[in-house]
């Protein structure tokens, strides 16, 4: 199926073969009729295809206007010759058509660009003066030496005129345009049609032709309007007129100049030609010298100002390469210096870490590596938000920096981790190091409005003998755990029992995956003694591990494994909801609560407050019959960095849920964490427990005083763990203390055998 424009191609070639052949009025009539359809043709595309700037087609319809009224006029005016025919108002509206397709020719080659109005305007001046020179050699010359009156003959001679306006404008466009559109090829091929036709005319005339002119000339003005309306009607109309700013003006290449140089010969050719033919026939005039040889000389002057102009252009590109070589360099120098440091804190990251380790590999001294990480920064990053973690990076880079000198490169790895690459020397320069940088990030730092208390854990890796930077790194890595297992806070130096560490805590914790599923853990409960009467006040929850029957795995060496894994999460579930499952039964026969552990991953767990909720409901053990033990250190955490943790613990006591805090006393809580925090009771380590009755016990006794005071003071229950004599538990009940748990009352035992123990014990009190 053919398209708008295709139609139209396709009926106007069938008008215009019609109308060659028709009489004048015929011809005329059908002039004005396809003037017509060009200004529908316009106003349709237009409206379909919505170009950005219509000023162009809008003009090229304006010039249609003027055709179809001046062709509308000649069909009822038909003179013998124009020869005899002065200038009339006619020809005055037909010849403003030609004006107004060069200005549709110059708007629809126009660009927005700052000067592009002059773009191309040198190498069409240079065309149209060579056109010029042409037209008057062998047209206008020829035909004002046979008239003695040439004047009669004025509209005539101004279609030469009119055509090199055009022209012009169509060489602009052809020499701004890189590819020209469709539309604007039918454009072209329309103006180059017409100036066929104009000529033949103007030579049909001057052989004393009709003034509707040849068959010849009519069929190129009718395909002059079928091409304008062809061009209207297609797509690429809409395409946004724009200068190739690449060819302004054009490059000197081989064609471009010899194109230029062949046009600007042919002028003073013609004018030679012409000089010789005058003066042969005696007929030369100054007006045959003056103006050939004035367009030549324009001519010139055009093309010199398009070589400056090519010549300026040239220098501009180069300075323009040269700049961008230049940026080009400075771009390749920051992209270096991005990859190579970290965009937070500035400092060398990795991969510049990893450089300098290969580059020592060889050296007599490679130096020693310090892998640094901070201690709970995950739980900053989620309490407080990132923006404040990232704060505290950047003050704890600035901090290490001042800290571990000039001769070390300081580097940050990613996240929370630092490296430091520094000289070695020996052990005790290498741990004086380590305890400055431990005090440095000790001391508290100020983040928008927050006052964090952080510690960091280093992991020490002497480099002499190392494989590579990777293992290097590793080696590090494994210092850095195993600093982290003993308590944070801490340097600790590779050694090569670590790597089989490693590999030992790797293997129990795929063990303890399995164990999970396999329900080797029993929970074991050791009793919680009220001192003044001796009753069997709740029990506490040990989980222990049977991989097999008869061999167990303590809890010192599968509870850390646990914690790292992230295990202890499912674990500690499953003890809480076994312990309450188990307590439900002793609490209604005997009120005994039950104490079970909660480690600080279990907390930080969005629903950790839900699942003990669940737990007890489905073993219908009360809220109250429940005690949460969590260590000091979770204590001083919860206070310093997480308001999650604080808001479970509320949460759980306002439904009942007591909560107790182990091993108090080896810590450095402050007196307002006791005061403001959600707890119930103090439990007092062991080792304050005195044996005997030195000096020594005497200052322990000053200490498990204190802590009685203090926990009554602020309305805590105080629980002494560790009682194993006779004699402890005298002294406990002279200080007033609350309840004890120990050997001394018994030791963890199974779930049946505490439920005969409890049920002995109540045997005894009635």
């Amino acid at each position: 199926m053919l398209g708008p424009w295709q139609g139209f191609l396709l009926a106007g070639s069938v008008v215009a073969a019609a109308a060659t052949f028709a009489t004048p009025a015929g011809r005329e009539a059908a002039y004005a009729l396809l003037c017509l359809a060009v200004i529908g043709a316009v106003a349709a595309g237009v409206r379909q295809h919505r170009p950005a700037r219509p000023l162009g087609w809008w003009l090229l319809a304006a010039g249609m206007g003027c055709g179809a009224v001046a062709h509308s006029r000649w069909v009822f005016q038909q003179p013998a010759t124009v020869l005899n025919t002065a200038v009339t108002w006619t020809d005055v509206v037909y010849f403003s058509m030609y004006l107004l397709v060069a200005a549709a020719v110059a708007a629809l080659s126009a660009s927005r660009r700052r000067g592009a109005a002059l773009a191309g305007m040198s190498e069409a001046g240079i065309v149209a003066c060579t056109a010029v020179v042409l037209a008057w050699v062998f047209l206008l010359d020829p035909f004002m030496n046979d008239r003695d009156d040439w004047s009669a003959g004025a509209a005539v001679l101004a279609y030469p005129f009119l055509d090199l306006l055009v022209l012009t404008m169509v060489v602009r466009l052809r020499f701004t345009t890189r590819a020209l559109s469709r539309a604007q090829q039918f454009l072209v091929l329309a103006v180059i049609v017409v100036l066929a036709a104009d000529v033949a005319y103007i030579v049909a005339v001057m052989a004393g032709g009709r003034w509707a002119g040849s068959s010849f000339s009519a069929a190129g003005w009718l395909m002059f309007l079928v091409l304008l309306g062809a061009a209207a009607l297609h797509p690429s109309m809409a395409v946004e007129p724009g200068a190739d700013e690449s060819r302004l003006p054009p490059g000197n290449g081989r064609w471009t100049m010899a194109g230029l140089l062949t046009v600007v010969l042919i002028g003073p050719a013609a004018t030679g030609y012409a000089l010789v033919q005058d003066i042969a026939e005696g007929d030369l005039d100054v007006i045959d010298v003056v103006l050939p040889l004035g367009a030549t000389a324009v001519t010139s002057v055009l093309l010199i100002a398009r070589l400056t102009r090519a010549s300026a252009l040239a220098r501009r590109r180069a300075d323009d390469l040269q700049a961008a070589v230049e940026y080009q360099a400075t771009l390749q120098q920051e992209m270096s210096h991005l990859a190579l440091h970290d965009p937070l804190t500035g400092l060398p990251n990795r991969l510049h870490l990893d450089r300098e380790l290969r580059a020592r590999a060889h050296h007599d001294d490679p130096g020693c590596l310090l892998l640094l990480d901070v201690d709970g920064f995950k739980h900053i990053n989620e309490s407080l938000g990132h923006p404040i973690g990232d704060a505290l990076l950047v003050a704890l880079g600035q901090r290490l920096r001042h800290t571990v000198g000039p001769d070390a490169l300081l580097a940050r790895l990613g996240g929370d981790e630092f490296a430091v690459l520094m000289p070695c020397g020996d052990a005790e320069a290498v741990d004086n190091r380590c305890a400055d940088i431990l005090a440095a990030v000790r001391r508290p730092a100020d983040i928008h409005g927050h006052r964090l208390h952080v510690t960091i854990s280093i992991g020490v890796r002497r480099l002499a003998g190392s494989a590579g930077s990777t293992d290097a790194l590793s080696d590090a890595d494994l210092a850095l755990y195993e600093a982290k297992a003993a308590g944070r806070d801490r340097a600790v130096t590779y050694d090569a029992g670590l790597r089989e560490r490693q590999l030992e805590r790797t293997e129990l914790i795929d063990r303890l995956r399995t164990a999970l599923t396999a329900e080797q853990f029993t929970v074991y409960y050791q009793p919680i003694v009220t001192l003044s009467t001796g009753g069997f006040d709740a029990v506490e929850a040990l989980v222990r591990w049977f991989p097999r029957p008869g061999e167990l795995v303590g809890p010192d060496r599968f509870i850390p494994a646990a914690e790292d894994s992230g295990l202890i999460v499912a674990l500690g579930e499953w003890v809480l909801r076994q312990a309450c499952r188990d307590a439900a039964g002793w609490h209604r026969q005997h009120g005994t609560a039950v104490t079970v552990n909660v480690s600080p991953r279990q907390l930080m767990e969005p629903g950790y407050a839900a699942t003990v909720d669940r737990a007890l409901r489905d073993s219908g053990l009360p809220p109250t019959a429940l005690i949460l033990e969590i260590t000091e250190g979770m204590l001083v955490g919860a206070a310093n960095r997480d308001d999650r943790t604080i808001a479970q613990l509320t949460a759980l006591r306002r439904q009942g849920v007591r909560v107790a805090v182990d091993d108090f006393g080896t810590g450095y809580s402050s007196l307002a964490y006791l005061r403001d925090l959600p707890i119930d009771i103090l439990k007092i380590d062991r080792s304050f427990l005195p044996a005997d009755g030195s000096g020594t016990a005497e200052r322990q006794l000053s200490f498990v005083r204190t802590i009685v005071d203090l926990a009554h003071n602020l309305r805590l229950a105080a629980v002494a763990e560790g009682v194993e004599t006779p004699a402890q538990l005298a002294v406990l009940r002279e200080l007033g203390c609350d309840k004890g748990q120990g050997y001394h009352f018994g030791r963890p035992i199974g779930a049946a055998e505490t439920t005969e123990v409890l049920a002995a014990a109540q045997l005894v009190g009635a």
